[in-house]
């Protein structure tokens, strides 16, 4: 049986008072907290072995490469890669994705298309965008129902030669809804031949996996919302799909050779890694997946579900609270309203001088708010270390927002 006790107290965050309440923090889909083993490894770079990697012969450059290298092999292993050098350290998701956007700049051409969904964050919206404006191409969006589950035979009527690229998250950060991303594939590759991208930044803390199995072309995840540090991130490709693109950033460790004349880039993965990297925080991001595979991704997946279930459960039953895609898949995260009030932030503002932390707003998806024609949401969301107590004081936090704001 999991311990959660035993899982909070390495989380020294965990422990602090917010406004005289005990914290209970469930904005976990925006950044989840550190536990001590990621905090202590990113301390222990700066103090003992902190020097540039790749490019010294010193014994800390080759202390700080051999830590960061084998950061990457401990991301290749967890999302089931095929080589490590398939692995491109980025500062995020939104690095990432804007990275595929702007390298795909050469292979589109005026009257191509690109499908995106309409349950996307904008970063993976407002870069498949300038790409259109770059170059001409077109934009198409999935669309979705009244439950926050988007209508497939969309593809079956759009994907073509046309069609270039596939860009879909596999759960929605502002409603929680888990996407079918492997019957996108499936259906993309047996109509096109589109490059087909997922946003991970929701699944890779809640799920387990395995891109290889998935067959999508590139991966993008973000560090921080799987305990490592803010400013770190991956992006995935097959190394084919890497290997077609131009880089993004041109500077330092990216060149094989370099003149006035002409340059010649590195290979991979530091054809996309120019300039000096977030060292401390991609050797972290490697102990964050220690720490995630000590306790084990089955332990994650029921933990977390039965978080959701029962926080569904104890929402379900306060009068004039309407939850949105509640009868779509989910995980993570359920978003809701009041029904009265018409600013969710009133609500998360009276949840904060309770010590309860929550995410309002439009989440950075507005399109999604558009369709319900709403200004935003409350989202609770969740991670290995919390409880069913801190539901129930949300429900409590809930109840009482609702009599004084009603």
């Amino acid at each position: 049986m999991i311990d959660i006790q035993k899982i909070k107290n390495q989380f020294p965050i965990l422990n602090e008072t917010v406004n005289g309440k005990p914290l209970v923090y469930l904005d976990n889909a925006a950044t989840s907290q550190k536990p001590i083993s990621v905090l202590e490894t990113l301390q222990n770079y700066y103090t003992s072995i902190n020097a540039n990697v790749h490019r010294g012969i010193h014994t800390l450059s080759q202390l700080a490469t051999e830590e960061m290298e084998l950061a990457r092999k401990k991301v290749q292993h967890f999302i089931h890669a095929k080589n490590d050098y398939e692995i491109i350290f980025t500062k995020g998701t939104t690095e990432g994705l804007n990275l595929l956007a702007y390298s795909f700049t050469s292979q589109i051409k005026a009257g191509d298309e690109i499908i995106i969904s309409y349950l996307e964050h904008h970063s993976n919206i407002v870069p498949w965008q300038l790409l259109c404006q770059r170059t001409g191409a077109i934009l198409k969006v999935i669309p979705m129902d009244g439950n926050g589950i988007l209508q497939l035979d969309f593809l079956e009527r759009n994907l073509s030669e046309k069609t270039k690229i596939v860009s879909v998250n596999q759960i929605s950060n502002a409603l929680g809804v888990i996407n079918p991303v492997e019957e996108i594939v499936r259906k993309t590759r047996a109509m096109s031949d589109a490059k087909i991208i997922i946003d991970g930044a929701q699944s890779a803390p809640h799920f387990r996996i395995d891109v290889q199995q998935m067959d999508c072309d590139f991966f993008v995840f973000s560090g921080h919302k799987m305990y490592a540090p803010m400013g770190t991130g991956i992006l995935y490709g097959k190394e084919e799909a890497l290997n077609s693109l131009t880089p993004f950033h041109g500077g330092g460790e990216m060149i094989a050779t370099c003149s006035f004349s002409e340059t010649t880039y590195a290979g991979l993965p530091f054809k996309f890694e120019a300039g000096t990297p977030n060292v401390g925080g991609n050797i972290a991001l490697g102990a964050a997946i220690d720490f995630m595979e000590s306790i084990g991704n089955e332990v994650f997946v029921s933990h977390e579900h039965q978080l959701l279930e029962y926080a569904q459960e104890k929402l379900s039953g306060i009068d004039g609270l309407h939850i949105y895609a509640e009868r779509a898949p989910r995980a993570g995260a359920i978003s809701f309203n009041l029904e009265g009030i018409g600013i969710a932030s009133d609500v998360g503002m009276i949840l904060d001088k309770l010590g309860i932390a929550v995410r309002t707003g439009h989440h950075c998806t507005q399109p999604i708010m558009d369709f319900y024609s709403i200004a935003g949401t409350v989202r609770a969301s969740f991670a290995i270390y919390n409880t069913f107590e801190e539901i129930d004081i949300l429900s409590e936090g809930l109840k009482k927002a609702k009599r004084m704001l009603s």
